[in-house]
């Protein structure tokens, strides 16, 4: 059984959090918690929110144990982009884009993890 959780609108580059994501994707639950707790990223503190209620979600709504849960997916959308103004010189101004993202983080079973 798979299950997942989301976060969205989160202000990260989806960039940034990708490069995060790519750090945990395919490994256990447990061992996903320790390479979050030591990765030196921005991105590191919504990313393991999101993957403790997955794991949350798993344990409660569907009575899975949580030491046998693997992050099966784990991917980054953009969200809209917030635009905003900054003055230079001149009178003149320019553009900064504020990006969002979306975060959804997928576990399951270890044979599912090892089938897919």
């Amino acid at each position: 059984m798979k299950v997942q959780a989301q976060a969205q609108f989160l202000l990260h580059s989806p960039y940034k959090v990708r490069r995060v994501l790519d750090l945990v994707r395919g490994l256990p639950v447990e061992e996903a918690r320790k390479v979050l707790a030591f990765a030196n990223r921005g991105a590191t503190q919504p990313v393991r929110k999101v993957l403790e209620s997955a794991v949350a979600n798993a344990r409660h709504n569907h009575a899975l144990d949580p030491d046998e849960l693997v992050v099966v997916t784990a991917f980054a959308d953009e969200g809209p982009t917030l635009k905003r103004m900054r003055p230079r010189a001149r009178g003149r101004a320019s553009r900064i884009l504020r990006r969002t993202s979306h975060i959804t983080i997928v576990v399951g079973d270890q044979r599912e993890g090892e089938e897919g």
